[in-house]
């Protein structure tokens, strides 16, 4: 535990995110508390990260002993005062400026003035977090991916304010976890989103203009141009409903015509149908292998 920058840890939010960050951590060697208000969503939060490990070991990545380590480093709560023993907070709830923020302003008042702070905000500028804090210097990004413990990068952002010092630890904690960091300017999207959301809404305007189908769309760009998975499939795991939040912020920060949300994706947001998190999005995930929604309905 002595070589870990961050032994104990509090993360934020029980969902997809938050139970793959806390797995990540806790299999590091990390002692973690979950915080979440919703005791459904703990729960499933502790079944996914218990579904997770079980694979890990039956692929051969994870002895059965380290798993059964793992869990027992891991504990939920829906008492926020559990960030006051934490070295790290890491907030991993909803993609809402407000929400983060009125989060983070309590979580000021809990946590010691030792502790740092860190938002896995995928698209949100940091800054306007951290402003409501009295630890800018202690308060970056840590922008993991989903699904977190496949997921070999993690965005690390620091602001102005950001203490470089601070910023070397959080680089070196990635590290321990067994993930490749970056280093990413404090702008909306950050590296990958900026990058990578353009391209998800071209594909859907490219379905929408009738250039192809669900399935023919994915193939091409995984056979065409060598990605590990089409655009749709990357829509559905990643979650429709996140995609439409980074585009919006996106879009209200730099205002180009090509970042606005296409009408299909509205729709689908609108009509639940959020990806594999919801059964259905692009797909249908609700059997094997999935098939295609090429019609909306």
């Amino acid at each position: 535990m002595s070589n870990l920058p961050f032994p104990r840890i509090a993360v934020i939010g029980a969902g997809q995110m938050g139970a793959g960050i806390a797995q990540v951590c806790a299999t590091a060697g990390c002692h973690v508390t979950v915080r979440d208000v919703d005791a459904e969503q703990a729960a499933k939060g502790k079944r996914a990260i218990e579904a997770s490990t079980a694979k890990l070991v039956e692929k051969g990545k994870l002895t059965a002993g380290d798993r059964d380590a793992a869990l027992a480093r891991i504990s939920f709560t829906d008492a926020l005062g559990a960030a006051a023993q934490a070295d790290l907070v890491i907030e991993a709830i909803v993609e809402d400026l407000e929400a983060k923020r009125a989060l983070w302003r309590e979580l000021d008042e809990l946590a010691p003035p030792s502790s740092v702070f860190a938002t896995n905000t995928s698209s949100l500028k940091v800054s306007d977090q951290a402003e409501v804090t009295d630890r800018p210097d202690r308060f970056l990004g840590l922008h993991f991916f989903n699904p977190v413990p496949l997921m070999g990068l993690v965005e690390v952002v620091s602001t102005a304010a950001t203490d470089p010092g601070i910023v070397a630890s959080a680089t070196n904690f990635v590290r321990t976890l067994g993930k490749e960091p970056v280093l990413a300017r404090d702008t909306a999207g950050f590296i990958v989103n900026v990058l990578l959301i353009p391209y998800l809404l071209d594909a859907i305007r490219l379905l929408e203009r009738g250039g192809g189908t669900i399935a023919d769309i994915d193939a091409a760009m995984k056979l065409g141009a060598g990605y590990p998975m089409g655009p749709f499939t990357l829509l559905d795991t990643v979650g429709l409903d996140t995609v439409l939040r980074t585009t919006r912020a996106l879009f209200a920060e730099f205002g180009e015509p090509r970042l606005q949300a296409p009408a299909m994706l509205e729709r689908l947001v609108v009509a639940g149908r959020l990806g594999r998190k919801s059964g259905k999005g692009f797909y249908d995930w609700t059997v094997v292998p999935p098939v295609a929604v090429e019609r909306e309905k």
